[in-house]
């Protein structure tokens, strides 16, 4: 897990994300006195349950404190390495920042990230209901980018079996009148199904984690577990990593 940005909570309610291989993570802990936040962009459209973070109010936040340091939007972005563009994106609330560059830009404009994602300055008092008001929500964004992304893997299923299918039945077809384009059509079949299946797989494995049936664990598990697994839907039997036992584990969105 890469290093991600910690802010000092006053030992209040905590949490961290990470991303590997498009997979979103988050995790929580009470007992670090620290938040660590390593990436997260956008807001769950259309969800009204529970607090949000306002990328408009962010974005007018990052703006005020930008002047206030004497910073230009080109002399922020010069320093960020980035375009002034992505910093009018930022203040004009179309997008939060990159997850590298939160605590970059922190630094710069002299706040911590829970400021930064709240776009205001938080009294201690207050502290602990927006970290917890956080987490909240990124537990929400976590299930929903799973979600978003296993949506994905069944699409990339669903199209690559229908064109294998239709290619080798084709083929099937054709052979009768013209055999070496008939093999061609079902080796090309064949072909098509053993390049696409593998990012199909990869994006089921990405989104979210399994749950072992005899000790309820989550985890995530090797790419080659998953493409080696007898299966059923996104059920696969696996070895938990934690009680050692096969068994049918199923696809579970959060941890």
């Amino acid at each position: 897990m890469p290093p991600g940005l910690c802010v000092k909570s006053g030992g209040f309610a905590v949490f961290s994300r990470y991303s590997t291989g498009g997979r979103v993570r988050f995790s929580a802990d009470s007992t670090r006195g620290a938040w660590c936040f390593s990436g997260f962009c956008g807001r769950i459209a259309g969800d009204s349950r529970g607090p949000r973070i306002d990328q408009e109010k962010t974005g007018r936040s990052i703006a005020a404190r930008r002047k206030e340091q004497g910073l230009t939007q080109a002399a922020l972005a010069e320093q960020l390495g980035i375009t002034d563009r992505a910093v009018s994106k930022w203040e004009t609330g179309r997008c939060l920042p990159d997850a590298s560059l939160m605590l970059p830009l922190c630094a710069l404009l002299k706040i911590n990230v829970n400021k930064l994602l709240t776009g205001e300055r938080i009294a201690m008092d207050d502290y602990k209901k927006i970290a917890e008001q956080n987490l909240v929500e990124m537990r929400r964004m976590e299930e929903a980018a799973n979600k978003k992304l296993l949506r994905t893997a069944v699409m990339m299923e669903s199209i690559v079996m229908v064109a294998t299918f239709a290619l080798i039945l084709s083929g099937a077809y054709v052979a009768n009148s013209n055999e070496t384009l008939g093999i061609v059509l079902i080796v090309l079949g064949i072909a098509v199904l053993c390049i696409s299946i593998i990012p199909a797989i990869r994006a089921e494995h990405d989104a979210g984690y399994y749950e072992c049936p005899h000790c309820k664990a989550r985890y995530v598990p090797t790419m080659t577990a998953v493409v080696m697994a007898p299966h059923f839907g996104f059920t696969r039997k696996m070895r938990c990593p934690h009680c050692n036992q096969r068994g049918y584990h199923k696809k579970v969105m959060t941890k």
